[in-house]
């Protein structure tokens, strides 16, 4: 735990107590604050007050002669209105902050010049903060892991010397965290995101701007026109900018060549290029989308320090994270990989793209628009395997397209899909054929959610007996 001690003997009023608030009031009180929380659900006031934090419903005094309202990353700051409690502070003039500007506050008062990296972007931010936390800890660092990836940021580690902080950090939490000031901060991608939350596209943009504008190091990905804005506005006023892209080469900046990064430099001797990793043994790391992810990660950890050979190595043996493309285990030839995260078809997407010989488990409780934009990948499927209420409306799109059978349960599709996997003689050059589990859907229809989802994929691969486990295997 972090306590919060820059708050100490301050009036702090805490609204959202699920597992961030809980951690964030547990940290307050630990540094002295003088706390009052609330939520608008009975059931988790309940179980605050029943671990004794105090416990108190603003509306009846307001927030007058206190420090800050301490926010919950998911209650509305802004759109699609401001939440009552935001409204309260607002009338009283007091900051509306969230549990990383309380990490900033304590960093700058314990250990300023610590490690502090920061990840944000539309798509892959989780796999990048893990990756490059896997990189740190395999070469002996103390890598704090943590921020919207599920770990309360305050329940981490204090910050000191040898510690680093890795920090998911979603729009919401940047927009409440004004003191933000990462060593290096990530920025990966922008696109069409949490519009109900922030208005427009542009005020979106704006807000992930923020944590590579005030970060020592900006490690910003150059594949869209938003982000590439971004850096270049960033280098005009002079910050440090290191450029990440998987679409071209780059002038200066870490880029994928033939599944290779490389780095190009412009020095006072002209330009350098050369190779920094090879993504080819990193089987957690499949697809264009985790080459960006890698490549923010070796800018991010060479920026720390850390040499070629020592990140090299924390690729190698990344396990990916789990229900993310995540390397389940190896029949022969046949690979099994579970994607249950995977709830859309863009996301299903990625997967798709990253094999070329599929036997493509998919279905569930179907998204607006099916798997009709997946039609481009369409002739690497070998054969598809339905599950759940979307089995007949995929049966529909597929048609005389792929091959397909309804499978109903997960269970049965892993059994009728690792056989024929075992059979496929089909000849493709350096890999054989991939079970893949990536339903294109929502899990509610059998399951509660995708990780339960997940876990019931690889509970039947394991079924199958003869699977050599992933890492294993690797």
């Amino acid at each position: 735990m972090i306590p919060v001690t820059t708050y100490k003997g301050k009036h702090v009023a805490l609204f959202g107590l699920g597992g961030s608030g809980l951690a964030t009031a547990r940290a307050l009180m630990a540094g002295g604050a003088d706390l009052i929380a609330f939520d608008d659900n009975p059931d988790q006031v309940a179980a605050a007050k029943s671990e004794g934090i105090p416990i108190g419903d603003f509306r009846e005094g307001g927030l007058h002669f206190f420090a800050a309202l301490v926010l919950a990353p998911g209650v509305p700051l802004t759109h699609p209105k401001p939440h009552w409690s935001v409204e309260l502070a607002k009338a009283a003039q007091v900051p509306v902050i969230g549990d990383i500007e309380l990490f900033c506050s304590e960093r700058r008062a314990l250990a300023p010049k610590s490690r502090f990296v920061a990840i944000t972007g539309t798509n892959g931010k989780s796999t990048t903060t893990a990756l490059i936390s896997h990189v740190l800890a395999s070469c002996g660092h103390n890598a704090q892991m943590g921020g919207n990836i599920g770990t309360a940021i305050l329940s981490l580690d204090p910050p000191d010397q040898t510690t680093v902080h890795v920090v998911e950090c979603s729009s919401y939490q940047i927009d409440l965290t004004p003191g933000l000031n990462p060593s290096v901060g990530v920025l990966l991608n922008l696109t069409p995101d949490h519009l109900d939350r922030h208005g427009s596209m542009d005020t979106y943009a704006a807000i992930k701007e923020r944590l590579v504008a005030s970060s020592d190091t900006a490690v910003i990905g150059m594949d869209d026109h938003y982000s590439a804005g971004i850096a270049a506005f960033l280098t005009a006023k002079g910050h440090k900018v290191v450029r990440i892209s998987t679409t071209g080469k780059l002038e200066d900046g870490v880029y994928l060549d033939d599944g290779r990064l490389v780095r190009a430099q412009k020095g006072k001797m002209g330009k350098s290029v050369e190779t920094v990793a090879d993504l080819s043994g990193a089987r957690a790391l499949r697809g264009v989308h985790n080459a960006q992810n890698a490549a923010a990660a070796f800018a991010a950890c060479n920026a720390l320090g850390l040499t070629m050979g020592e990140i090299q190595a924390g690729f190698d043996s990344f396990p990916g994270l789990a229900h993310r493309m995540e390397p389940v285990g190896h029949a022969g030839r046949v690979a099994f990989v579970n994607d249950s995260k995977a709830t859309n078809a863009d996301a299903a997407a990625m997967a798709l793209s990253s094999f070329e010989r599929i036997y493509w488990i998919a279905g569930g409780l179907a998204k607006e628009g099916g798997i009709a934009p997946l039609a481009k990948f369409f002739p690497k499927i070998a054969k598809a395997y339905l599950i759940g209420e979307a089995a007949p409306h995929f049966a529909a799109t597929l048609g005389d397209l792929v091959p397909y059978e309804i499978s109903g349960t997960i269970a049965a599709a892993v059994e009728h899909a690792a056989r024929d996997a075992a059979r496929d003689d089909h000849d493709e050059e350096g890999e054989g054929p991939v079970v893949l589990l990536s339903p294109a859907c929502a899990s509610f229809d059998q399951f509660a959610n995708f990780e339960k989802r997940g876990d019931a994929f690889r509970a039947a691969v394991a079924a199958l007996g003869d699977v050599q486990p992933a890492m294993e295997a690797m």
